[in-house]
């Protein structure tokens, strides 16, 4: 399984021309999900760190993970097992003509994990694509080649709405939205569903709430825990999903040593909540492949 970027990028080499011709075949398998929140410090990258190897070491998912957050944590969260080579995401994105963003994408040494480098240019990046025509396009149109190579691909958001985060749910099939323990991720939440209502109704965009994951649940402060827990289950629970991510030391540990949950402490809770994350994340993409779905149309009633 490990050879397969390098023989799917033998096969892509060639410019693509054309991006939407690739879907036009009948090709794209991926699932693709931006993992986004309105607030800062939610564990929004630990959590697509390790979601993503938990698909790929747990499932056996091919996953490639984009970070277009300037600050590419998703990067240095896995230095250990990353060697950054080829393009950055900025040159795909303000590319003069249409580029593939299999140009940015590097092998790691988790097996069937692949990712786009650390790229600090991408804070100009947003600004420039403002003057863009079709901005909100861009990053769609470069992935479409990446969607024949992999199962999942997960996209890092800014924490915030600007156009690498629309770009980034215009290229996504659903969002996961992180929500710590505090009253500003929750009423963040709010703002995000709203920017998906807007990317389904105003961007003819069918995107979906795959859900929210409680993260950063602290045993020790219950009383807030359930408050909090409360809130979001009285307003969003047909999204709310049933994994907890804990406070736990080994993620944090983990983060500075350069490497996965599962790479540094594979019996810890940290690595069991993201295994189960992981595990109702493939339940509900089989649940609603099986059955239509109705979280985009109850989204925002």
């Amino acid at each position: 399984m490990r050879n397969f970027l390098t023989d799917g990028l033998k096969k892509l080499r060639a410019p693509v021309s054309d991006p939407a011709s690739v879907s036009k075949k009948g090709q794209l398998s991926a699932r693709v999900v931006a993992v986004a929140a309105q607030k800062g410090g939610v564990g929004k990258t630990t959590t697509t760190v390790n979601l993503a190897c938990a698909l790929a070491l747990c499932h056996g998912k091919r996953v490639l993970v984009v970070d277009v957050d300037p600050q590419g944590h998703v990067a240095s969260s896995l230095r250990e097992s990353v060697r950054i080579a080829g393009a950055s995401l900025s040159d795909v994105l303000l590319s003069a003509t249409p580029r593939d963003l299999m140009d940015a994408v590097s092998q790691s040494d988790v097996e069937n994990l692949c990712l786009t480098p650390p790229d600090k240019a991408l804070n100009e990046t947003d600004a420039r694509l403002s003057s863009r025509v079709g901005r909100e396009y861009v990053l769609q149109a470069a992935m479409q080649s990446a969607r024949t190579l992999f199962d999942v691909i997960l996209i890092d958001c800014p924490p915030n709405l600007g156009n690498l985060t629309l770009n980034a749910l215009v290229a996504a099939d659903e969002v996961l939205i992180p929500c710590d323990m505090s009253i500003l991720a929750f009423e963040g939440v709010a703002d995000l569903l709203a920017t998906v209502q807007v990317v389904n109704e105003r961007l003819r965009h069918p995107l979906g709430v795959l859900g929210i994951v409680r993260t950063r649940v602290d045993g020790r402060t219950q009383q807030i825990n359930d408050a909090i827990g409360s809130a979001l289950a009285d307003n969003y629970r047909e999204h709310l999903l049933d994994t907890r991510i804990p406070v736990n030391s080994a993620l944090a540990r983990a983060q500075a040593a350069g490497q996965s949950i599962f790479q540094f402490a594979p019996t810890s809770k940290g690595a069991l909540a993201y295994r189960v994350l992981a595990d109702e994340f493939e339940a509900r993409h089989r649940a609603r492949t099986t059955t239509p779905s109705r979280a985009t149309a109850k989204a925002h009633r």
